[in-house]
């Protein structure tokens, strides 16, 4: 009865959140029919087990949440993000109108913007270069996650986004774990979205097929988007930035010059690279393992740690530098603030919901099936967080609910079996980061209502570059990490 009680919630989880049901409501609503079905005590896992583990989530991965969306906030209120589209798509014109809104999405996300709002000021511009290039632009979905929700959320060495975030305290890693594979799998997920595009983009010239009617209506479908309620929550289970708050504030009339853009976002990569290698390894942080601090470690925060201070610094030095150019910024900073509170409850109740199944009996059977995978333990780890991240419909909450229930365990088979933890943590982000690009989930959703397209024309480009890419690139990882270890 245990195991039929965790599908059937599941099912029902799955259901309802895609006819657009508050997952806030469904979480604990799911957990508690778990709970009932298998014969456990449900108020206790309500407020014990599920409770528990989803405020642990928000104490270890609020500031993340917090911070990058604020940031994410301030570089669009700045104008900072429309400059540097603008810069990538004059240098590289309408010609190449794919890879400048691909490469346009990647700086932004990989600096720290939030890929929602990469998505509501990166759309705009994306219909403008391909109305003039007469591309098709149903393969504006497919560019537009390509560049922003793919190798930088996963892949790159050092990103901030908080799916690379979350294996940091599982694994003792930092967001550099296992660089040169990032770097491997990051140029395969690039190569071939961009092969694939390409390819499709020629069809569409050899057909005659160009932009496509209804351009005026469909332009203003980023507008129409932000305050969709279907987009609101589903995306925030999938982000950590509320597209509800993207009209909360004003934008500046006068945009910085490319230098100033962009360098917040070095300030982030900079920051970020520094504290996770030079300044904390050399900290004396054994005050931790103290009861009043949690009896922690500096390898479970330290990744943490560098994340928040990456963007603390970056959000000072963007204010800065831009001070003038934010015409409201107290507006600015409360929208920003209020844009992360949605995401992070949404995600920590999935998270929460994954702990009373795991808290299951009949959970040790899933485990046990998981953790025998033929293929080893890096295999075993990428069906779990793909697996999970499809079922929710979220990479950081499908990947929070498959550490939770089984990172303890991978680091015993990584000391047993001579694997590097950075080989653990790069395999679980980019699995989560895989399956988790079904119909349902946040992003899709989003780019789709931000560019005017539907499942039916748009859907199968974003399987080829989110999941079948990122796919490739995880099995390269797997061989490769397999192979020589970790590097």
């Amino acid at each position: 009865m245990g195991l039929l009680g965790i599908l059937v919630s599941l099912g029902l989880l799955i259901w309802l959140a895609y006819r657009g049901w508050s997952i806030l409501l469904l979480a604990p609503a799911a957990a508690i029919l778990a709970a009932l079905i298998a014969g456990e005590p449900a108020l206790a896992h309500w407020t014990q087990t599920f409770m528990r583990s989803a405020s642990q989530f928000i104490m270890q991965f609020f500031p993340i949440f917090l911070l990058g969306a604020l940031f994410g906030k301030l570089m669009e209120d700045s104008g900072s993000v429309s400059t540097i589209a603008s810069f990538m798509t004059a240098r590289l014109g309408a010609k190449r109108a794919v890879l400048a809104v691909v490469l346009a999405g990647a700086l932004v996300t990989y600096g720290g913007v939030s890929l929602f709002v990469a998505f509501f000021v990166i759309a705009p511009m994306a219909h403008a270069l391909f109305r003039t290039a007469q591309i098709p632009r149903r393969l504006m979905p497919a560019a537009i996650m390509l560049g922003a929700s793919t190798f930088t959320m996963s892949a790159l060495p050092g990103t901030p986004a908080i799916q690379n975030a979350i294996p940091m305290p599982f694994f003792g890693t930092t967001p550099f774990a296992a660089p040169g594979l990032g770097i491997i799998a990051s140029a395969i997920m690039l190569g071939f979205g961009l092969w694939w595009l390409s390819r499709a983009e020629a069809k569409a010239h050899g057909r005659g097929e160009g932009y496509g009617a209804g351009a005026a209506s469909v332009e203003k479908a980023p507008e129409n988007a932000a305050g969709d309620l279907t987009v609101r929550e589903r995306a925030t289970t999938a982000g950590a930035f509320d597209p509800n708050e993207i009209a909360h504030s004003a934008e500046s009339a006068a945009a910085p010059p490319i230098a100033l853009a962009v360098l917040p976002l070095i300030i982030v990569i900079g920051v970020n690279l520094v504290m996770s290698l030079v300044i904390l390894p050399r900290l004396d942080a054994s005050y931790l393992a103290h009861e009043a601090w949690g009896a922690t470690s500096l390898s479970a925060v330290g990744g943490v740690w560098a994340v928040v201070t990456a963007l603390a610094a970056a959000i000072a030095v963007l204010i800065a530098v831009n001070f003038r150019r934010l015409p409201s910024l107290r507006a600015s900073m409360d929208a920003g603030a209020n844009a992360s509170v949605l995401p992070v409850l949404s995600v920590a109740s999935l998270v929460g919901f994954g702990s009373v199944v795991a808290a299951l009996p009949a959970f040790a059977l899933v485990r046990d099936w998981v953790l025998g995978i033929e293929g080893g333990p890096l295999v075993s780890l990428a069906v779990a967080t793909n697996v999970l991240a499809a079922l929710t419909g979220s990479a950081s909450g499908g990947l929070t609910i498959a550490l939770d229930a089984l990172g303890g365990a991978y680091m015993k088979i990584a000391a047993q079996q001579g694997i590097d933890p950075g080989l653990m943590h790069r395999v679980a982000v980019i699995g989560a980061g895989t399956l988790d690009m079904l119909p349902h989930n946040g992003a899709v959703v989003t780019v789709l209502a931000v560019c005017g397209a539907t499942h039916r024309e748009s859907y199968f480009d974003i399987v080829m570059v989110g999941i079948v890419g990122s796919l490739v690139a995880l099995a390269a990882v797997i061989g490769l990490g397999t192979a020589f270890g970790s590097f």
